[in-house]
């Protein structure tokens, strides 16, 4: 694995299946056209499913980011909201001190002694005067005190009550979210591996099942050449070395999930559509420029042969058939239609436009 690459349009948009076409016969390898099992509706409802829960994951994926960053903020919220309270502590603990002291003051001064032993203890009308005013001034300033003291209180209470339900609705709507994404995601999991169990039967039969023709999103007419998938990890190169094959590899492998739509790369026609043998199931599409490119180890087709493709076009799902050790696509630039005439898929992409970084 070598490198990661992340398209912002990551949102895939499918509905349901338009149509299923009969299969038409072929001369490629492995045959096209016969139906096995339950047939090709089914595949056409299990290819939708799958489609539909990629984006359902997608979806809650991006609610799950969202909820994250959302719980992120609420840190940062909640931290300086403990600074506050670390404030409001300290200055509730400060006018409990304030209070200490006036009602050490107001009994040194006289402030807890009868008003008539005031009168007895004075000197005279002013003296006795002066001590109700200084006691007047230290009740004010304890009644003052007392009242801050209390508003500091409550308003510490409040805002620690609020800081806690805040940080436990945030919890819970990223326990919430969580739950929801792997929810889809296992799912989607299942229906993956459903999808390929069928793929499996067909390359076993040697015949596929027929196109399964889904909704297209919305495509960049702009862009005359694309990347075989959106999103993908690079593994085996061209021209790597291995005990998989007899040779050397002849394409570019893109580590996908089971069921991740395929695309054209570019525009041209549908020449070969085959299920079996070591490729398992795959297609080849002949460009403009009289290239071809290969795209093998399928799960599902969306095309049959002799169909005319535009760049980004989905042609297939992802899988692992064939001589494969897990999911991912095979993807070939050729000279001709047939093996043995390939090319570094990753230099002629470039020359495109294309880049694989």
């Amino acid at each position: 694995m070598r490198s990661l690459r992340r398209r912002p349009k990551l949102v895939l948009v499918m509905l349901c299946a338009a149509a299923v076409l009969a299969a038409r016969p072929t001369a490629a390898d492995g045959g096209y056209g016969g139906e096995y099992g339950d047939g090709p509706a089914a595949d056409s409802g299990l290819s939708t499913r799958v489609a539909r829960l990629y984006e359902d994951a997608a979806v809650a994926t991006r609610r799950y980011e969202a909820g994250r960053r959302a719980a992120e903020a609420a840190q940062g919220r909640a931290r300086k909201q403990e600074e506050l309270l670390g404030r409001e502590r300290r200055e509730l603990a400060g006018l409990r001190d304030d209070l200490g002291r006036i009602a050490r003051a107001q009994y040194r001064d006289g402030g807890g002694v009868p008003l008539a032993a005031q009168i007895l203890r004075a000197d005279g009308p002013d003296e006795l005067m002066r001590g109700q005013h200084a006691f007047s001034r230290a009740n004010v300033a304890l009644d003052h005190a007392i009242g801050t003291s209390r508003r500091a209180a409550a308003r510490l209470a409040a805002d620690e009550s609020r800081a806690k339900a805040a940080w436990k609705a945030v919890e819970r709507r990223r326990t919430e979210l969580a739950g929801l994404k792997k929810d889809i995601e296992d799912k989607l999991e299942q229906a993956r591996w459903e999808l390929q169990g069928r793929a499996d039967a067909s390359v076993a039969a040697g015949a596929c099942r027929g196109a399964v023709r889904l909704d297209q999103p919305e495509r960049d007419s702009s862009q005359a050449w694309v990347t075989p998938v959106e999103t993908y990890t690079l593994s085996a190169g061209f021209g790597s070395e291995g005990t998989r094959w007899a040779n050397r590899h002849t394409g570019q492998d893109f580590a996908v999930p089971i069921g991740t739509p395929v695309r054209a790369v570019g525009a041209g026609r549908v020449v070969r559509v085959s299920c079996g043998g070591s490729f398992g199931i795959g297609i080849v599409l002949r460009h403009d420029d009289g290239y071809y490119t290969q795209y093998a180890h399928l799960a599902a087709v969306t095309v049959d042969q002799g169909d005319s493709v535009t760049s980004g076009q989905w042609i297939g799902q992802s899988g692992t058939s064939g001589n494969s050790t897990g999911p991912h696509l095979h993807f070939e630039a050729r000279v001709t239609p047939e093996a043995g005439s390939a090319v570094d898929p990753v230099k002629w992409l470039a020359a495109r436009g294309v880049s694989l970084g």
